[in-house]
């Protein structure tokens, strides 16, 4: 298995990217979102999944592992294609997937191309439960780098005692109604609601 390639980039597209490594140039099919963390940089590290398949051997390419852990527990969904869950990953944010997932939400899932009701139901009943407990963390994945502001809050209702999930998705509902407002207000605001 080749877990990462990490060489000079020859190619960029929005749907692949070519790294060449050791003198050999790696085609490895990327979703949107790691294609917008490539950056122009000519040396880059794309973690990898490699699908062996009859006629061909195929490299997957992501930006971190935890999308790379996101892309592997939807290919384990009887019925969804590692080109079906890199549609996923390209359409929705990492974070966003994990949480149409977690939160059952059937609208954002069906809002990808090729994703029906049935299949995404099937996604989420044989995923809903294991994202959580597999420590799989996408809350800051495609986060703004200035977001310190929420992780803050968080990291203080956390240290509360207060559940990190509910937390997190409550904080998000705060700072979407109010955007500039500061970490005190944020947890004021919280601690009302929690």
């Amino acid at each position: 298995m080749i877990a990462h390639v990490n060489g000079k980039m020859v190619e960029k597209n929005p749907a692949y990217a070519i790294i060449e490594c050791g003198g050999v140039g790696y085609y490895l099919n990327i979703s949107l979102h790691t294609y917008s963390r490539l950056g122009n940089d000519e040396n880059c590290k794309l973690f990898t999944h490699l699908v062996v398949r009859e006629d061909a051997h195929i490299l997957y390419g992501f930006s971190e592992t935890n999308e790379r852990q996101l892309f592997r527990h939807l290919i384990s969904v009887s019925g969804v294609g590692p080109n079906t869950a890199l549609l996923v990953l390209s359409s929705l944010q990492p974070a966003e997937t994990q949480r149409a997932i977690v939160e059952g939400d059937v609208r954002a899932l069906q809002s990808v191309k090729g994703i029906g009701a049935k299949s995404a139901q099937r996604i989420i009943l044989d995923l809903k439960d294991k994202l959580p407990q597999d420590g799989l963390d996408l809350e800051n994945i495609s986060a703004p780098v200035n977001n310190t502001v929420r992780d803050e809050a968080l990291s203080a209702l956390v240290a509360l005692g207060f559940d990190k999930s509910t937390s997190g998705k409550l904080i998000k509902n705060i700072m979407v109604s109010g955007e500039d407002m500061s970490v005190e207000e944020i947890i004021k605001t919280a601690l009302k609601k929690l």
